[in-house]
């Protein structure tokens, strides 16, 4: 993930509980930057009920763990929100 491209646009699929029944759905949102989607999941979708989500950007998918690593990384562009 060294050359991750954190300006690049990305789309967010975002699923909440485990497994797939027909009352569980996916929520798509679409991101100018890929920054911007992973400050999203990381910081506005802190929850108790475990999330699913896939980053994807360009043709590369990432998910929940790899987006984490993404947010933690030195190369990621913003402030991080303080524990």
């Amino acid at each position: 993930m060294a050359d991750f491209d954190y300006t690049a646009p990305a789309e967010l699929f975002i699923g909440k509980g485990r497994g797939t029944s027909r009352g569980n759905h996916m929520t798509y949102r679409r991101f100018p930057t890929s920054a911007e989607a992973i400050k999203y999941v990381v910081e506005a979708l802190e929850t108790a009920t475990p999330l699913r989500a896939a980053l994807v950007v360009g043709e590369d998918r990432y998910e929940s763990s790899q987006i984490r690593k993404l947010y933690d990384g030195t190369r990621y562009p913003f402030s991080r929100k303080s524990v």
